[in-house]
């Protein structure tokens, strides 16, 4: 077994071989909250109703294995870490999932919201949180550059490059909220910020 996989079962479990520092990331106490919304734009329907939040270094970034905080951090706060990566270079959305990505290591210039719309500079450290229908890229990155990226329970990703179809724009208007913030669990940012109407 996969020593992320064992960390991921005894972190859900509640147990860890380094339980002080799984504590110490069950909430996030980010430096800076931001947070906007996206107009559909062109092709790309982002969300017109929850905005984009951005957590400005809401973890250290330390150790070996600095993406394990962020897996732990959004394990915590009920959000299964699914992959580590970086970000595709090209515009493309989810209709499966809300995607918190939080970066581990080196920084990014993005391009949120499809072409021409608003570029963002994320470094170590820092939580990205795109409702479902967010269009994002890199726009270029340092060869340091790592992502964990997370989804609420029974969400996933899909990569959609087109205009959605009626399928996918159901599922998008249909798709559930998440239960608790990614980064500040129960009583964050999502809870408030993110209501339709």
């Amino acid at each position: 077994m996969e020593r992320r996989t064992f960390n991921s079962i005894l972190t859900g479990l509640g147990l860890s071989f380094g339980a002080g520092r799984v504590r110490a990331a069950a909430a996030a106490t980010p430096a800076r909250t931001e947070h906007f919304i996206l107009r559909q734009n062109d092709w790309v329907p982002n969300n017109q109703e929850l905005p984009v939040i951005l957590w400005r270094n809401a973890l250290p970034v330390s150790g070996d294995d600095p993406a394990s905080a962020f897996e732990e951090l959004f394990q915590k706060n009920g959000w299964p870490p699914q992959w580590r990566n970086g970000v595709y270079p090209f515009h493309h959305y989810h209709t499966l999932g809300h995607e918190v990505l939080g970066f581990s290591g080196g920084s990014a210039r993005l391009m949120l919201g499809g072409p021409d719309a608003r570029t963002v500079d994320v470094h170590a450290g820092d939580i990205a949180l795109l409702p479902a229908g967010t269009g994002h890229m890199n726009l270029g990155s340092d060869t340091a550059f790592e992502v964990v990226g997370a989804y609420p329970p029974g969400q996933s990703f899909d990569i959609v490059r087109q205009a959605p179809d009626a399928a996918q724009r159901t599922r998008l208007e249909k798709l559930p909220f998440p239960s608790s913030d990614p980064v500040q669990g129960a009583g964050g940012p999502v809870s408030t910020l993110w209501r339709y109407g």
